[in-house]
């Protein structure tokens, strides 16, 4: 169980830093489960009991994974709601939890206002910013968590006696977005984490290297993976808010191994005039997923770092799904985001749920021992989105080739209708991302008189100023795709905006195209 794996990191690990913070705090293993009992006493004492809901309103960062460790402790499911959401969507995310107890910073509660939420039964403030200390009676300066820690032994009440073993017991809670509509958790069981070990490491202790956290804590990569982690022994440099000249200075400056993150982080750190500048030579892959990937980003980080990139696909509801590997064939990653991993059954769908032949374009489904056990209190939202036979429905769509590799088309809900025919965006932007004058690019749908919809090109530039025109995009792209799917208009942006976790925010696109004045669209002859 979770806990487990905690005490025996501890045991392996010692005092190597599981996580290092901006200001050069440091949280060892052994003191994440020494911290963890301490927290897991306190959170007894205030009534949390097995398969409690205890809320994180909190940054990425240590304070948040000692209170998901006692948590775990305790038997209690931890909810993880991302601090940059906005107040309103945080506030339903734990409508959605109900919390036993939500713990947050003091600017996070104020700003979420946690005492507005029906739902909330109990809220601890705690300061994010102290050091891991050692016992918050000792008249020492503030130490990590020392408003919730009890230490172990002090009274009988605040033992925390650890709940019996139950693989089947809820332990994460992992939300959607909820960027176009109200969020839902995901619901991981024990069962489910170990089954993302599995697949993930194999459930091996050892090998972990120096990455950089370039994700909230609350997204399912650290939720449903923390105890694969702890297995590798490594160490994570935790970033604030990230940006890509901060992730180049901590490549050098940590000499981190393996960098992940979604490609718009990739792609803004190749784009940083500081690149060239910067040793990056201690990094030895790349691992790309949370979006689409385009070849031409994937050839650009494999030339310029000079290391193998991979590319990985899922959704939060499946835990794991399909991806490449260092030994695949490079132009896999280029064209494709891989083969289904070890333990996944990957299938493409019809409407009617029929499994559909290679080369057919259907609905991407994934069945595993890791994908969710359903949504928070939400049977109706759970029985629609698994298929009769347990897959999940990503809501993307795409295709298999004949090598069992997945071509994704698109999001099933940004697909638009031009002239009775069906373009999906993201088919587009792999295109037009080829063209050497774009550094991004986005399409966006447009209501049009005539066409009922059409495509809007929002791009931006690789070099300031230098723009390709709507006609150098769609000569550029002709040949290679249909001429319905080529766009018909063009949007030069100074960067494309991002939600919350990091990917591009279509909403927010569709809302910048709609206000800005339309020219006399490109109709294809």
């Amino acid at each position: 169980m979770f806990d487990d794996v905690i005490r025996e990191a501890a045991a392996r690990y010692g005092d190597t830093p599981l996580y290092v913070t901006p200001d050069g705090n440091e949280l060892s293993y052994a003191a994440l489960d020494r911290l963890s009992d301490e927290v897991a006493a306190g959170l007894y004492a205030r009534g949390v009991r097995a398969h409690d809901v205890v809320a994180l309103v909190l940054p990425s960062g240590p304070v948040y994974a000692v209170v998901y460790a006692a948590a775990a402790k305790v038997g209690a499911v931890t909810a993880g709601v991302n601090d940059r959401l906005s107040p309103p969507e945080r506030r339903r995310c734990l409508a959605v939890a109900r919390p036993r107890l939500v713990v947050t910073s003091k600017e996070l509660a104020l700003d979420t206002a946690v005492d507005e939420v029906a739902e909330v039964q109990d809220i601890v403030e705690v300061d994010t910013d102290a050091g891991p200390g050692t016992d918050p009676a000792d008249g020492d300066p503030p130490s990590m968590l020392a408003e919730l820690r009890a230490v172990a032994g002090r009274t009988s009440a605040n033992r925390a006696d650890p709940p019996p073993p139950d693989p089947d017991r809820p332990v994460a809670v992992v939300f959607t977005s909820g960027t176009t509509g109200e969020p839902k958790g995901a619901v991981f069981t024990w069962r489910q984490l170990e089954a993302i070990g599995d697949i993930d490491g194999g459930g091996r202790w050892g090998g972990g290297g120096r990455g950089l956290s370039s994700t909230s804590f609350a997204h399912l990569g650290y939720m449903t993976k923390m105890p694969q982690a702890l297995r590798g022994g490594g160490t994570t440099f935790i970033m604030g808010r990230w940006s890509a000249g901060d992730a180049l200075e901590m490549v050098e400056r940590h000499g981190i191994t393996a960098l992940g993150g979604i490609p718009t982080q990739i792609a803004l750190m190749l784009r940083h005039d500081r690149f060239d500048s910067t040793d990056t030579s201690s990094v030895r892959m790349i691992a790309m997923g949370g979006g689409p990937s385009t070849a031409a980003l994937v050839r650009e980080a494999r030339a310029r770092f000079g290391v193998p990139v991979i590319v990985r696909y899922t959704c939060t509801e499946a835990g794991v799904g399909v991806g490449t590997t260092a030994d695949d064939p490079p132009e896999d990653a280029e064209e494709s985001v891989g083969r289904a991993r070890k333990g996944v059954e990957l299938t493409i769908r019809s409407d009617d749920d029929r499994v559909l032949a290679a080369g057919e374009l259907g609905h991407v489904c994934l069945r595993s021992p890791a994908v969710m056990r359903g949504y928070w209190r939400d049977r109706e939202a759970t029985a629609a989105v698994f298929t009769s036979d347990g897959a999940v429905r990503t809501g993307d769509i795409g295709y298999l080739d004949e090598r069992g590799r997945l071509h994704l088309s698109g999001r099933s809900k940004e697909m638009y209708v031009r002239g009775g025919y069906n373009v999906y965006p993201l088919e587009v932007e792999n295109v037009l991302a080829d063209h050497p004058g774009v550094a991004q690019v986005a399409v966006i749908p447009r209501p049009d008189p005539v066409m009922g919809e059409i495509g809007v090109a929002v791009v931006v530039a690789r070099h300031a100023g230098d723009a390709p025109t709507l006609e150098m995009l769609r000569d550029h792209a002709r040949g290679r795709l249909a001429p319905y799917k080529l766009p018909e208009a063009i949007l030069v942006a100074d960067e494309l905006p991002r939600t919350a976790m990091e990917k591009i925010d279509r909403t927010a696109l569709g809302a910048l195209v709609a206000s800005t004045p339309a020219p006399t669209p490109r109709r294809p002859r």
